[in-house]
Parts: structure tokens; sequence; C-alpha cells
């Protein structure tokens, strides 16, 4: 990510810390509805600027180019799914666990569904601004979260079923009504999903998932 300080504002105080943050969450979020749009190919510097309401030169003040701002995009959308199961342990309930983990994907996918649509075009076309972001401790932090549902088949708290695709699948179930909305909405008649839609659709997938994994849910 290439993410860009000016020196003369290192010190600038509270007040322009809080301009800065201000301003890059508006190039994210112009960003983000821009690659979601076009794609990266077909996004350019100019149309994010005018999105985000800001000069082309404020643009360059924080992203010094559109693969580190793209990159950036991609990075905040994987920490904010990561973070919903950053502090999972073993010591914790798994229908409670899992049951918040699907809720709280599932309205990541209804906020923020280009955000997910994003990084869908990203790993199908290869992936390969995401080389870095899936380092050693990328799956590190992976094993670790695997290492939790085994030691739960360990205790008897759940089937002993593979954690691994376990994940991909609490990955791609929560990530689909994101990811392919429009054909969820041509199916069922409907113009878009609402937040009664998600709350359902959520509900069916802790009860399939956790009676797959031999849990009985928490609701």
């Amino acid at each position: 990510m290439s993410l860009e300080v000016p020196a003369h504002s290192i010190h600038a105080g509270k007040p322009a810390s809080r301009i800065r943050q201000k301003n890059e969450q508006a190039i994210l979020q112009a960003a983000e509805d821009e690659f979601a749009r076009h794609g990266y190919k077909g996004t350019s510097m100019n149309t994010i600027a005018a999105s985000a309401g800001l000069p082309k030169a404020n643009l360059h003040y924080y992203f010094t180019n559109k693969l580190g701002l793209y990159i950036a995009v991609l990075s905040n959308i994987l920490e904010l799914w990561d973070s919903t199961f950053n502090a999972l342990t073993a010591e914790d309930d798994p229908a409670e666990a899992l049951t918040r983990y699907i809720r709280t994907k599932m309205e990541f996918s209804r906020r923020q569904p280009q955000a997910s649509r994003i990084f869908a075009m990203e790993i199908i076309s290869g992936g390969e601004c995401l080389t870095e972001y899936f380092s050693q401790d990328y799956r590190a932090w992976f094993s670790g979260r695997a290492a939790v549902f085994q030691a739960w088949i360990d205790a008897g708290k759940m089937d002993p079923i593979d954690p691994v695709h376990l994940i991909f699948l609490l990955w791609g179930s929560t990530q689909h009504y994101a990811d392919f909305a429009t054909q969820i909405c041509r199916v069922t008649g409907r113009t878009k999903l609402t937040k009664q839609d998600m709350d359902d659709a959520g509900t069916n997938l802790i009860h399939i998932i956790l009676k797959g994994c031999g849990i009985k849910p928490a609701y």
C-alpha cells in the first residue's frame, strides 16, 4: 500500500489529523464505489477525485498512485472481515461464536456489498494485488482460526469436520449475498435485498451450518 503522510502535516496537531482522516475516508469510499462499478482498469484517479469531491492533487497527497489506493481498499475490506474472527478462542461457545460471526458477515454484505464485489473481482482475476497481504503472517492467522475449530472438535463440542473447509464455507456463504445479489433478486423477483431478507438468509445459514457441524443453535 502506498500511503503517504506529507512531512509538513506530521506535527500539525489534532485538527490536521482529523482532516486527514476525513479526507482519507472520503477517498477510500469514492475509490470503493468506482472500483466496484468499473473495475481496476476502468477506473482513473481523476474519476475517484471527482467522486470524492477533492482536487486530484489532494488525492496524490494521500495516495501516490492508483495501485496503492486499490490495495488500500482491498486491505480495508479484508481487515474488516477478518477482525470478526480475531478474538475467536477454544474457550468460546461454538454456537454463540458461529452465530455472531455469520450475523456480522451478513451485515457487512448488506451494508458494504461493493467492497465484497471488489474483492471477488480481484480474486477471480488472479489476486496478484493481494500477494503481499496473503503472506506467511496471514496463513498463520488462518491456521490459528482452524485450530480453534479443531479444539472444539477435540473437546466434543462439534462434529469431526475439516476446519479449513468450514472456514471456506463461512466465507463463501455470507459473501454470496453481496456478490450475487443481482442473481438472487432476479430469481426471487425482488428489486433489491432488504435488511429483513438478509436477516432471514442469516437465520437459515446459521441453522444449516450449525446443524451440519453437529452444534445446537444458540437461538
